[in-house]
């Protein structure tokens, strides 16, 4: 008996095991016993040793939490407690009673479908979630409530992650929230963490979602998972890179799942802009690898432009700039590879050559310095655009983008001082390296300045800027927010530049 119960309170992982198969195993979907279970659904519900309110409680519970019935005594239910192990008495106006049988199912839904948009009450609506898992059939399971049911259920653990990583919690909402953890992992429910821009960040693994994805699901029940089960910030810094790939073909795979013209025009939105953040990353990946990269680069800016800009909502704004960033880190992937020049140029250039495994080192040649005696040569784990390669009219400076990481591109900057050749590297910002893009967007006449576009996050700021800057030193002369307001931007930007960059918008 007592085994069994066990099997019961952990009401999710079992229930979900069996929903989402043709042919599910053998497990115990209900309580036997006559008095079913009870669902705290006021906190805190003390836990106590008699039924009465003068007796103290030897025990706090939280909402959501599942109780075994085992009887009852005027305004009280005895119960017992499988995690704690060990029995007592709650207050009946603090719980609520199932027998988890098929007859209770509509019920339970429509409690999950009045909690779903309360805030605070993530742990509760888990709780029932999971009573209403195992008391539907197997075929209403496999129909439109039980896609609802684990919709909900994975909407209430998302949000409960959410609340969990906030920074702004209080003593007493860091203890609820807690609690409230503790009562979804009970459930069945699994977080992992992250460390992100200084503080822990916690994320729902996303298995409700992953089974709403592959059952008959509406448009906004697959966008909803699609988009849960993507998230960036939820990925693993530590993957490998070919982990890494596969991973993101996954989630462009899953996000493909979702027919957009039949969704909202917000979350419409979301969708292009998730999918234009995949691709750009697929687009890197595959560069590095050596593989052809224009149909995920193009996939990427095509997603990105189908963005309407005019449906963006205020909190949406912040993932638009991501998604432009993480398509800017990546956009040299459009550019075909250049012809090589019919007759040799004399003036400087940039080879590419191995270095050591896997490092990349860029020579500046010229007629007179090959390969072998290059002006300058800086070497890099990133992976350099060729294609970028850009020379002023004076010939003294040389440009390239290098591309860190999927999120993250710099501009090197080769100059000639003296008879000497530097290198310099210009950074989308000068914070810790999260998600951004330099780039040089034109040579000022005269040889001692150039015009770059900045764009940048991380450590909880967020930059865009064009600037004028010194050759010499990479020193900003003059910023703006936007190239009008700057007169040299007006002058001598590179049309290609203007043509191809993701910055104007």
């Amino acid at each position: 008996m007592n085994t069994r119960l066990l099997f019961v309170f952990a009401l999710a992982a079992l229930a979900l095991a069996a929903t989402a198969m043709a042919e599910p195993p053998a497990v115990k979907t209900g309580i036997s016993g006559d008095r079913g279970i009870a669902i705290v659904t006021q906190e805190p519900a003390g836990l106590r040793a008699a039924p009465k309110e003068s007796s103290k409680p030897h025990t706090l519970l939280s909402q959501g939490e599942a109780l075994e019935v085992r009887g009852e005594k005027l305004e009280f239910v005895q119960v017992y407690d499988y995690r704690r192990e060990r029995g007592g008495w709650v207050a009946a106006r603090l719980v609520q009673r199932f027998r988890l049988d098929a007859a209770e199912a509509p019920e339970l839904l429509a409690v999950i479908r009045f909690l779903r948009e309360m805030p605070g009450r993530e742990a509760l609506g888990i709780g029932f979630a999971a009573a209403y898992i195992q008391a539907a059939p197997k075929e209403v399971m496999n129909g439109p409530n039980g896609v609802e049911a684990l919709d909900a259920l994975g909407t209430f653990a998302e949000r409960l992650a959410r609340r969990a990583s906030a920074g702004t919690l209080g003593k007493a909402e860091q203890a609820e929230v807690s609690a409230h953890l503790d009562v979804a992992l009970r459930h069945g429910v699994r977080f992992t963490s992250r460390e992100a821009e200084g503080r822990v960040l916690l994320c729902y693994d996303g298995d409700a979602f992953k089974r709403v994805l592959a059952m008959a699901a509406t448009p906004e029940q697959r966008a909803r998972a699609a988009l849960a089960v993507t998230r960036s910030d939820c990925i693993d810094a530590g993957l490998r890179p070919g982990e890494r790939q596969a991973l993101d073909a996954w989630r462009s795979e899953m996000l493909d799942r979702v027919t957009v013209a039949d969704l909202p025009p917000a979350m419409k939105n979301r969708v292009h802009m998730r999918r234009a953040a995949v691709w750009s990353g697929l687009a890197y990946h595959q560069a590095r690898r050596g593989e052809a990269t224009t149909d995920a680069a193009q996939r990427a800016l095509a997603e990105l432009a189908s963005v309407r800009k005019e449906d963006l909502t205020e909190s949406d704004t912040r993932a638009y700039s991501d998604a432009v960033m993480r398509v800017g880190a990546s956009r040299w992937a459009t550019i075909p590879a250049k012809p090589a020049p019919k007759q040799p140029d004399s003036r400087p250039r940039l080879v590419a050559v191995s270095g050591n495994v896997g490092e990349t080192c860029l020579l500046l040649v010229d007629a007179k310095n090959d390969v072998l005696a290059p002006l300058a040569r800086r070497c890099t784990y990133g992976l350099p655009w060729m294609e970028s390669a850009t020379l002023n009219r004076e010939s003294n400076a040389v440009a390239v983008a290098v591309q860190q990481t999927d999120t993250w591109r710099e501009a090197w900057v080769f100059r000639k001082a003296g008879a000497a050749w530097t290198v310099r590297v210009l950074p989308p910002a000068t914070f810790a390296p999260g998600v951004g893009y330099a780039e040089v967007a034109g040579w000022v006449p005269g040889g001692s300045q150039m015009l770059v576009a900045r764009e940048a996050s991380g450590d909880g700021r967020y930059q865009r800027a064009f600037e004028l800057i010194r050759l010499d030193t990479l020193a900003t002369v003059r910023t703006a927010e936007e190239p009008s307001h700057l007169s040299a931007f007006q002058r001598w930007q590179d049309p290609a530049w203007k043509q191809n960059t993701v910055s104007l918008r």
